[in-house]
């Protein structure tokens, strides 16, 4: 039996382009792996903390995030006084627990941090809701409330390197997660 080199050729390509589009689901079960274990270094180098802390920080709060400094006196004197009297908005809330391990464990595994986790023989399968050449949206159900999803976008930052960018908490509970309820005027 003969192997033609454009066979081996054709082989590899087609092996590298199954690679290509299944880093992110790899990606993502690095994250849940590393989240579990408390592998604060694997984590790091899995997630934008930045990126996550300010999206997580807008769902939190309702509103969204300035996306442009405060004007500075030397370059825009007036704006800067108008923005001195202005009303701050409401600090940020913490998002630290969840994005702490424990809490990327939870998300995972599609339930609220400081939620039981689901038994082993549960677990909640990742799905891909999107796929894009440099993003990638995979959502876990939780396994009490089928409907209820936790969405986690990853975007391409090499040809197989993938990080976390934005974790979408189940619509509408955001605010309930936070323990924000009963604040209305």
């Amino acid at each position: 039996m003969r192997i033609s080199l454009g066979g081996v050729l054709l082989l590899a390509l087609a092996a590298a382009a199954v690679a290509f589009a299944a880093a992110p689901w790899f990606a993502f079960r690095s994250l849940r792996d590393a989240a579990r274990s408390g592998d604060v270094e694997a984590l790091s180098e899995l997630v934008d903390y930045p990126a996550v802390r300010a999206d997580l920080a807008a769902q939190l709060s309702g509103q969204p995030l300035p996306s442009t400094p405060a004007p500075s006196l030397w370059t825009n004197p007036i704006g800067a006084i108008k923005d001195a009297f202005t009303p701050k908005p409401p600090e940020p809330p913490r998002v630290e627990r969840y994005i702490s391990p424990a809490g990327l464990t939870a998300l995972a595994d599609g339930v609220t941090p400081g939620a039981n986790l689901p038994p082993a023989d549960k677990e909640p399968f990742p799905m891909v809701a999107f796929w894009g050449p440099s993003r990638c949206r995979i959502t876990v159900a939780d396994p009490a409330v089928p409907d209820r999803k936790t969405g986690f976008t990853f975007t391409r930052r090499g040809v197989f390197d993938w990080k976390l960018a934005r974790i979408e908490l189940p619509g509408g509970k955001a605010k309930a997660a936070s323990g924000d309820e009963g604040t209305k005027p």
